[in-house]
């Protein structure tokens, strides 16, 4: 069975990048991956939908939802405020 989503990433050690991949049916579940990848500095390389590769358009949406997750974590830490008052004032929070 084809997973739902499927996120190809890298790991870069030294000078060369040791390949994984994380496989979920959540869309959820794949865009808090994604948070965690764009978080660690990991490199992504496909994402895969039902087993085709996104569209660059559809990749880019995908990395974006990711990244604003990230930003609102960041601001709600560093700022010591709730994630409603981060959407309130910045709009991040999903």
């Amino acid at each position: 069975m084809i997973p739902k989503y499927k996120i190809e990433f890298g790991i870069k050690m030294r000078d060369h990048l040791i390949s994984h991949h994380h496989e979920t049916e959540d869309p959820v579940s794949c865009q808090e991956f994604l948070a965690g990848l764009l978080k660690n500095h990991f490199i992504i390389r496909d994402i895969k939908h039902e087993g085709v590769s996104l569209t660059p358009k559809e990749f880019n949406r995908l990395v974006k939802n990711a990244a604003n997750v990230v930003a609102s974590e960041m601001i709600c830490a560093s700022l010591d405020i709730k994630p409603e008052e981060e959407k309130y004032r910045f709009g991040f929070a999903a």
